[in-house]
């Protein structure tokens, strides 16, 4: 119990400190600059909704992000399966969510300076929205009615958000403590939560594919050429 305590005193010392979110800059950008050359020079062929997916993951989690999307997400890819469906299904997933976990966290800690039962609520649901809106919007421009596509987004999306956003919020507030939107470890926690959150969310997203519940975003090998 000792030893645990003393690990996580260590793992808020590193990331209260400002060499921690300097480093995270400094491996970010790169990876972000990787990605987004790949996909104008090489991949420019993806969708468009997948490009910003894949920025914001980058952005979100900076070298993990771009790990995925070189193991799942280009036409480079040797073969597909359900494993690279589902990481680009939990990357799908996680654009949206993250979004809507930063905002609620930015609001609810940063601005209103709420109780932590309303920063878990609050975070959870703009989380919650965003990814189903993510999935909503493009199923609806595809010319499926409202109310099918919401019925779609409520079965095959809940399990996956839930997940995600009940490890990465927890994460956050656990290592952020009483941290404000001043302080390193604010930023510094949620970066970690996040990228936390995507691994948690993938193992159900894996499952949700292979019991057919999900289809998983499509071979990056069979995009339209078109939508480049």
């Amino acid at each position: 119990m000792r030893d645990m305590e003393q690990a996580a005193t260590t793992l808020t010392a590193i990331l209260a400190h400002p060499l921690f979110l300097t480093v995270w800059v400094l491996t970010m950008l790169p990876s972000l600059a990787i990605l987004l050359w790949d996909m104008r020079v090489r991949n420019a062929h993806l969708m468009p909704l997948m490009k910003w997916v894949w920025a914001l993951t980058v952005i979100y989690s900076g070298p993990v992000g771009l790990a995925v999307y070189g193991w799942s997400g280009r036409k480079e890819i040797p073969a597909d399966g359900a494993w690279r469906r589902a990481a680009r299904s939990v990357a799908h997933c996680y654009s949206g969510c993250g979004m809507g976990e930063i905002a609620g966290l930015v609001l609810t800690v940063g601005i209103l300076s709420l109780s932590t039962a309303w920063v878990a609520g609050v975070t959870f649901a703009f989380a919650y929205a965003a990814g189903f809106g993510l999935t909503v919007g493009p199923l609806m421009q595809e010319g499926t009615p409202f109310g099918a596509a919401v019925r779609d987004a409520l079965w095959s999306e809940t399990p996956s958000i839930t997940v995600m956003e009940i490890v990465a919020i927890g994460v956050d507030l656990t290592l952020a403590g009483d941290a404000g939107m001043g302080d390193v470890l604010f930023w510094s926690s949620m970066i970690v939560s996040l990228t936390c959150g995507l691994i948690a969310a993938y193992p159900v997203n894996l499952i949700l594919i292979r019991m057919g519940i999900k289809q998983g975003m499509m071979d990056p090998r069979n995009t339209d050429h078109a939508h480049g």
